[in-house]
């Protein structure tokens, strides 16, 4: 039976992991956070003193998850989409929340005023959403309310629903 693949994106602090880890609890597929992946493989391309963050190496997170990618039955969670190969997935969910939910999970991460600023800005101007129709086919990008509990709910029933629709 192949499984799909499935990403989650948006800007930090739309709630990409915690909704990856309920799915893959819930559905069997495997969650991977791009993030965890990276520090964990040291897959790093110099740091951003800026935004005081290790730069990822796109072409090596690409090579590590080739392999698992290709199997199918994967949940890939990250703040960017563009990089990866448009074969890959077969839905993608871009999550979005408002200004002040936004704001408020983000200072309880320690960002900097000037990360805070520019995801505040990502998230209003829609970046995420516009580099995933830029990357993938319209059809299979699809955007998610993700400000309180009961969406969290909703996500991943429509995200469930959709699996097993969807799993051959």
């Amino acid at each position: 039976m192949l499984l799909p693949n499935i990403l989650l994106t948006g800007t930090p602090g739309v709630g990409k992991t915690t909704l990856g880890k309920e799915l893959e609890s819930r559905s069997g597929l495997k969650y991977i956070n791009v993030g965890d992946l990276t520090r964990e493989g040291q897959l790093y391309d110099g740091y951003d003193e800026e935004y005081e963050c290790p730069i990822l190496d796109e072409d090596r997170v690409v090579d590590e998850l080739e392999n698992q990618m290709s199997k199918g039955g994967v949940i890939v969670d990250y703040h960017g989409c563009d990089f990866f190969p448009e074969r890959w997935f077969h839905i993608v969910f871009v999550l979005q929340a408002d200004n002040s939910v936004l704001y408020k999970r983000l200072e309880t991460r320690g960002y900097n005023e000037k990360k805070l600023k520019d995801n505040i800005q990502c998230e209003i101007f829609q970046v995420l959403y516009e580099e995933a129709l830029a990357s993938y086919k319209e059809e299979i990008v699809h955007q998610l309310t993700s400000n309180k509990p009961e969406d969290l709910e909703d996500n991943i029933n429509q995200i469930l629903k959709w699996i097993k629709d969807h799993s051959s």
